[in-house]
């Protein structure tokens, strides 16, 4: 049996999509193995929204090709959408695949294998006008399951490549993702992630369907016991959005409301469609009706032109609204966006030292979040044995905590109740309150 591994990098639509052409290669006789093993075929799922995901990559496909110098190297995703002539100039690749057809993946394996050309069939993505279809059956060894509902962004914020990479925005069918939600139920999954490029432009390219339909959809699906939205733009979160979500008991209590900056002047060079004012209205406005709500985002420093006032004003403004979970990361130029020819590039050391200082008033903000709900009963999910501490289940409860349980019997893919008892770093420790 011809075997596969796959090496994927970057965000959770990257992850969907290896699962799922992972899910065509057993289709076609193949045995997925681990990335590091001796392979056949090795595909690369690439990231392009900084340049340590071309680096990455780059460094994967010499290390595939030493492993089995006569593998076929396949690279797809974003980084070969948007650097094409690129990819296909690294030494020991055969297949440069974008972000779309990689429903045919197999079929460009094939024809590698006869011919010693390098394959190129990256198209342009600009003119794609319809979702790819690319369904999974079954995830192994996972109990959240991620789920593409959504294609492509038209937002265009100055330091952002992806609408090159990914094409304008495409929703896919509401009745196909019902269809994959029951699989995913029938399969033992109790928790849904809706993801996609820009989640919240869902609908705008179809007759009467939105976001809400999707999420209605996915509530009736019997066995299904949370929905959770992945990354969404904080305009969608209107009063009448919310109050459609509350009668929406599977919804949990978590949203991830990107920010990118705290500072009006940043967000404004960044072309993002708010302002700070706006972005804590709608935190505000969902703190009313979901008192205990966790909103998480991701913050970016260095951003040409950020200067020390600039930064400290994000710094304020995070303290001000106190998220409990923080991604930070510091800018990387890249190249076609119009961020990358801006002036007053920020050096890399003053970026470290911005990122370091707001990684730690995450860290702060974090564990003031946590402390709200020791002593609190939360239901969990629990996922993984933990690798720290023996005999321990590490899950999370429905507003995004991370917690840590001992239990002498195997609590993966449960949901169970647990009383939240003490801090410990950046986790609880519970203790089950439940019966298993």
């Amino acid at each position: 049996m011809k075997k596969v591994a796959f090496y994927t990098l970057g965000c959770k639509v990257n992850q969907y999509e290896t699962e799922a052409m992972g899910e065509i290669f057993e289709k076609a006789g193949y045995e997925i193995v681990n990335s590091e093993s001796n392979a056949d075929v090795y595909v690369i799922n690439t990231c392009t929204v900084t340049n340590l995901g071309d680096r990455k990559s780059r460094q994967f496909i010499r290390r595939a090709k030493r492993e089995n110098p006569n593998a076929i190297i396949a690279v797809v995703g974003c980084y070969s959408q948007t650097a094409p002539e690129e990819v296909s100039a690294i030494e020991g690749v055969n297949i440069v695949l974008g972000t779309n057809d990689r429903k045919k993946i197999v079929e460009y394996v094939e024809k590698a294998q006869e011919e010693n050309d390098i394959i190129n069939a990256v198209g342009n993505i600009m003119e794609i006008q319809e979702f790819e279809e690319m369904t999974i059956g079954e995830v192994k060894g996972k109990t959240r399951a991620f789920l593409k509902i959504q294609e492509g962004c038209n937002q265009y914020c100055t330091y952002c490549i992806i609408p090159y990479a990914r094409g304008p925005i495409r929703s896919r069918k509401l009745e196909d993702i019902v269809r994959e939600v029951r699989r995913l139920a029938d399969n033992g999954f109790k928790e849904v992630v809706l993801t996609g490029i820009h989640v919240a432009s869902y609908g705008k390219d179809l007759k009467n369907t939105s976001l809400l339909d999707v999420i209605y959809g996915v509530h009736e699906v019997e066995g299904i016991e949370r929905i959770r939205l992945s990354s969404i733009e904080p305009t969608i979160m209107t009063e009448e959005f919310i109050i459609e979500l509350l009668k929406m008991k599977k919804v949990c209590q978590h949203f991830h409301l990107s920010l990118q900056s705290g500072c009006d002047e940043t967000l404004k060079r960044m072309n993002r469609k708010y302002t700070t004012s706006e972005y804590k209205k709608i935190v505000d406005r969902l703190r009313k009706y979901m008192p205990e709500v966790s909103i998480t985002t991701d913050i970016m420093v260095g951003f040409p032109g950020e200067t020390e006032e600039e930064f400290e004003n994000t710094m304020k403004f995070v303290q001000e609204i106190g998220f409990s979970q923080i991604h930070v990361f510091k800018y990387s130029p890249r190249r076609g966006t119009p961020a990358a020819k801006f002036e007053n590039q920020v050096p890399s050391k003053i970026k470290n030292i911005r990122s370091e200082k707001l990684i730690n008033l995450a860290k702060e903000s974090l564990i003031s979040y946590n402390k709200k709900f020791v002593s609190t009963i939360r239901g969990v999910l629990f996922e993984i044995e933990s690798n720290d501490m023996k005999g321990y289940y590490e899950g999370l409860t429905d507003n995004y905590i991370r917690v840590l349980c001992k239990a002498k019997k195997n609590l993966e893919g449960k949901l169970l109740k647990v009383e939240l008892e003490k801090i410990s770093g950046e986790v609880v420790i519970g203790k089950l309150v439940s019966e298993i």
